[in-house]
């Protein structure tokens, strides 16, 4: 089988990778709270079974991102990360008692820590001009799942039968149909996914070549050192580097590697920034803000969205699996609308577009949803309208924060990097739906806190708005200017 066949059977089961975790939010959530109901819960369990799986996903990610990075490898982390998926969904499906639901929420959330590891090898493996696009596929795949879900759990709700001591319903069913699923997805990784190492024409080797095809001569040939070959570019031996016009042939030779070349033989200026330093900067720090106020604006209004709906519409599993399946439409046109609108705009603008959104979208949830006014219909259609602004916003931000980020931090830890931008979203999302669950009788100030987060945000972005740039790569063309 040829290289890029291969390539492509690997895209294609990330994309059923992160379809899947896509599907099991979907199915999941439209259930989990009447489940707990049957299950003697009190409400806050809601919050904390939500907030379990993202625990767990906070742990794991750092740690299978830091695998990734020494080992160069994605394929054993991804199955051995299956596993507690398939069990944390087995779990979910005996559903005994509360706390097993809690814990098995807590297993399968180990499961999704796999996603640093396989967002540092797509930033290994694909263009800069690119990132987004591929980005932008991932997150399709795992909206697409959200919107296949909701249609599945009209039909998993029809299920009444007893499966040896186990029952299965409406409640338990969801569980047991991923447990299946994931368990498929464990014989695709074993048979249509490779670990490729990068190209060329991908990533690094893009940036070499396009230096090479502006900046020389056949005179002055900058050759590819063999360190280049094992994924350090940009160094030059003294022996392939000849003298330019305008430099003095009796100027001493550039020592051997690894001694340091000049600015401008780095092609790219945060390949080896040390990975504690990279996640400081002023411009990660605020990308990982973004990251931690998006989502826990989002899960707390998700986590308040279905008590919301059975108090003022008397919304059954039925009708959330549906308003969920229409949320997830929306997002895949918004992403479809981002493929074309990336390749237009810098990710920077299209992160402050989806911000002035989520601020739009948190401003109207403030006013008419904290205090609802008039009939069933006038209700309904403020509810209908802050959920489609806070939806409309997501993609925005998402998309253009995960492409900028993995093109302003270290490339040589990008698994590691994209785990702790992971953990940071899933701290998010624990304290998102703990602060909904407990507030969902008092929204001024649960809504208040969320536009008080957004606000802050709008001002770190803007005075940081110039730094939200990939590095600035330096042409080997100008080294006569280093050398006179």
């Amino acid at each position: 089988m040829d290289h890029r066949r291969k390539k492509k059977l690997t895209f294609v089961t990330i994309l059923l990778i992160f379809l899947l975790s896509g599907v099991e939010y979907a199915v999941i959530l439209p259930t989990i709270w009447r489940y707990l109901q049957t299950l003697e819960a009190a409400p806050y369990f809601l919050g904390l079974g939500l907030s379990a799986f993202s625990l767990s996903g906070l742990l794991s990610g750092p740690l299978f991102g830091y695998w990734s990075d020494r080992t160069r490898s994605t394929k054993g982390i991804i199955l051995f990360a299956n596993l507690f998926e398939i069990v944390g969904n087995f779990m979910y499906f005996m559903g005994y008692s509360k706390w097993l639901l809690l814990s098995s929420r807590f297993v399968a959330g180990i499961g999704t820590g796999a996603g640093s590891s396989i967002f540092g090898y797509l930033t290994r493996s694909t263009a800069l001009e690119d990132r987004a696009i591929v980005f932008a596929a991932v997150m399709a795949s795992r909206q697409a799942g959200l919107l296949i879900g909701p249609g599945l759990n009209i039909f998993l709700r029809l299920c009444d039968f007893q499966l040896g001591p186990f029952v299965v319903n409406k409640y338990t069913a969801p569980g047991l149909f991923m447990c299946l699923l994931w368990t498929l997805l464990e014989l695709a990784v074993l048979l249509m996914y490779w670990d490729l190492p990068p190209q060329e024409g991908s990533n690094s080797n893009v940036l070499v070549r396009e230096v090479e095809e502006e900046g020389e001569s056949d005179e002055e040939k900058l050759l590819m050192s063999s360190e280049e070959h094992s994924g350090f570019y940009g160094t030059v031996s003294s022996e392939q580097l000849q003298p330019t016009a305008g430099c003095s042939t009796d100027s001493p030779s550039l020592p051997p590697p690894p001694s340091p070349l000049p600015l401008c033989i780095r092609l790219n200026p945060f390949k080896n920034v040390s990975t504690s330093g990279d996640l400081l900067r002023e411009e990660v720090m605020v990308l990982l803000m973004a990251q931690f106020i998006t989502l826990f604006n989002q899960t707390a209004l998700e986590a308040m969205v279905t008590p919301l709906t059975q108090k003022y519409f008397n919304f059954g599993e039925l009708e959330n699996s549906v308003m969920y399946c229409i949320c997830g439409l929306e997002v895949i046109i918004t992403f479809f609308f981002l493929r074309w609108l990336t390749g237009r705009m810098a990710e920077r603008e299209v992160l402050a577009l989806g911000l002035i959104v989520s601020n739009i979208s948190c401003v109207w949830c403030l006013i008419f949803l904290t205090n609802p006014q008039g009939g069933f219909r006038w209700q309904l259609t403020e509810f209908i309208i802050g959920v489609f602004l806070q939806v409309l916003g997501l993609p925005f931000v998402s998309v253009s924060l995960v492409s900028l980020f993995s093109k302003i931090t270290a490339e040589k830890s990008q698994g590691f990097s994209q785990g702790i931008r992971r953990s940071v979203g899933g701290l998010a999302t624990i304290l998102g739906p703990i602060w909904a669950g407990g507030l969902t009788g008092n929204l001024y100030i649960m809504l208040g806190v969320m536009m008080g987060l957004l606000t802050l945000l709008s001002v770190m972005m803007f005075f940081s708005y110039n730094r939200l740039v990939e590095p600035r790569i330096v042409q080997h063309g100008d080294i006569s200017e280093d050398c006179g």
